[in-house]
C-alpha cells in the first residue's frame, strides 16, 4: 500500500479514546520501507493533555536497517505543507526534504500535527504564551512512549523539522532538554513559538521557574525567507541565556534541499549535532569574536552567508563531584572542508551546562584553570558557571572548573 493511503480506513481502538486512563497506541500495521521495518501506530488522547475534544492521532516507527539495542531516536516534524504520510513519503527521493531522512543506524518517529484542525507544531495561534500546550504534551509523551517501548538510548534523542516543523523543534525541544539531547531546525517557520515558551525578552523568566539545561541547538535560516523574521532576537536571547546555539544562514530562501543550500553556506552540517549525549556536560561560546555580523533586521537584502559559533569544538575530560574538565578548540582546515575563512584563533566567553556530577549552587564561586589562565567565577541563578572572554585556538586546551578548597 502507498505511504501517502495509510491513513485511510484505519479502524481505531475505543480503549485508546479521550480520557482513557491507561494510554497504549495501538499498532494498526507495519510494512518496509526501503529496507526498513515501518510501524503505524494510532491513539487516543490523554484528559491530562487540555485537549477540548477527543481526536484520533498517527505515528509512525522506523526502526533501524539491522537490528540493534540501546539504539538512538530521530524524532521528525513535518512541515504546514506536509502531513505524516507525506512526510515519510518524502525520504523516497534523495534531496527531497533531506532533513526528513532519518539515519539507518537510528530509529526514527514521525508525528503528525494535520489530522485536527489547529493542532500545529508551532503553537502560536491557538496556545498563545509560555504555557505547555496539548500539542507539546501529547510530543513529549508520544517520544518518552517510544523510549520505552524500543528501549532506546535515552541519552540520544534528538528532535529535528523543517518550516513549521523547524520552529516546533525549536519551541518544544529547547524547553525540554531533559529529554532531548540535541535539536536541528531548516528554515524553521518563525521564532515567536519559542520565544514565547522560553520567556525570552521583553518577557523574563518568573521566579521559581527553572529550565533543564537546553539541548544544543542548530539553526539554519535564510535572510530572504520571509519566515526567519525576527531571527536577531532569537539569537540575542539565545546568547544572553548562556545557551548553546550553532546559527547559520545565506540567501537560499525557504529550501529544503541539501544540496542548494550547501551551494549558499556548507557548514549547515559541518557540527555533528547527532554525537551530543544528553549525559554529557558541554560548553556554551557566547559574545565570540568569530562570529559573523547578523544579516536581521536591517542587512536582510545582503547576499552574504554567515555563521554563529560553527568553529568550536569540544570534548568532554572528566565530570566529578568535585571537578569538570572540557577540552576546547577550533576546528582546524584539515577537519573541516569549507569556503569560510576557518580563524586559527577566537575569543569568546564560555559557560559549562548540563553537569552531571559537579552540583553547583546558585552564587557559588568556584575556581577555574584554562592554558596558563586562572580565576574565579560565580555562577548565575540557573547554576551556569560562565569563564570570560578565553582565547581557544585549534590546539585544545583544557577548562577546567573545580570548587573551591576553604
Amino acid at each position: 500500500m502507498k505511504i501517502g493511503l495509510m491513513l485511510a480506513g484505519l479502524v481505531f481502538a475505543c480503549s485508546a479514546g479521550y480520557g482513557a486512563e491507561a494510554w497504549a497506541p495501538q499498532k494498526e500495521k507495519e510494512q518496509d520501507h526501503l529496507g526498513r521495518r515501518l510501524e503505524v501506530f494510532t491513539h487516543g488522547v490523554k484528559a491530562e493533555w487540555g485537549y477540548a475534544a477527543p481526536q484520533q492521532d498517527t505515528f509512525f516507527v522506523l526502526h533501524p536497517k539491522l537490528p540493534r539495542e540501546n539504539a538512538p531516536l530521530y524524532v521528525v516534524l513535518h512541515s504546514a505543507g506536509h502531513d505524516v504520510n507525506s512526510c515519510l513519503k518524502c525520504t523516497l527521493t534523495p534531496g527531497n526534504h533531506d532533513i526528513y531522512h532519518s539515519p539507518e543506524d537510528f530509529f526514527a518517529l514521525y508525528l503528525d500535527c494535520r489530522a485536527n484542525k489547529n493542532d500545529w507544531w508551532w503553537g502560536i495561534q491557538t496556545y498563545k504564551g509560555p504555557e505547555v500546550g496539548p500539542t507539546e504534551k501529547r510530543v513529549i509523551d508520544t517520544v518518552k512512549w517510544v523510549i520505552r517501548q524500543y528501549g532506546i538510548d535515552a541519552n540520544r534523542v534528538y528532535l529535528c523539522g523543517n518550516s513549521m516543523g523547524g520552529s516546533g523543534a525549536l519551541g518544544i525541544g529547547i524547553r525540554h532538554g531533559d529529554v532531548f539531547a540535541a535539536v536541528k531546525a531548516n528554515v524553521p517557520g518563525l521564532v515567536e513559538h519559542v520565544s514565547s515558551r522560553m520567556f525570552f525578552p521583553p518577557q523574563r523568566v518568573p521566579a521559581g521557574v527553572a529550565f533543564p539545561d537546553p539541548p544544543i541547538t542548530v539553526d539554519y535560516s535564510a535572510q530572504n525567507d520571509k519566515w526567519s523574521t525576527n531571527h536577531e532576537a532569537f539569537a540575542a536571547a539565545m546568547n544572553e541565556r548562556k545557551y548553546p546555539l550553532f546559527l547559520y544562514w545565506g540567501p537560499f530562501g525557504h529550501a529544503n534541499n541539501t544540496a542548494n543550500i550547501l551551494k549558499v553556506n556548507d557548514l549547515v552540517h559541518s557540527f555533528d549535532w547527532l554525537s551530543v549525549r544528553k549525559n554529557e556536560a558541554y560548553p556554551v561560546f557566547t559574545d565570540a569574536s568569530t562570529n559573523d555580523p547578523l544579516p536581521w533586521p536591517h542587512h536582510c537584502g545582503d547576499k552574504k552567508s554567515g555563521q554563529v559559533n560553527a568553529f568550536f569544538r569540544w570534548k568532554t575530560l572528566a565530570d566529578t563531584p568535585e571537578r569538570a574538565e572540557l577540552s576546547l578548540f577550533l576546528v582546524s582546515p584539515a577537519e573541516l572542508k569549507t569556503s569560510f575563512a576557518i580563524p586559527y584563533e577566537a575569543t569568546a566567553d564560555v559557560s559549562v551546562r548540563r553537569l552531571q556530577s559537579l552540583r553547583v549552587m546558585p552564587g557559588e564561586t568556584v575556581r577555574w584553570t584554562f592554558g596558563g589562565a586562572g580565576g574565579e567565577a560565580k555562577a548565575d541563578g540557573q547554576d551556569c558557571v560562565t569563564v570570560p572572554r578565553l582565547k581557544i585556538t585549534a590546539r585544545p586546551a583544557t577548562l577546567r572548573v573545580s570548587r573551591k578548597r576553604s
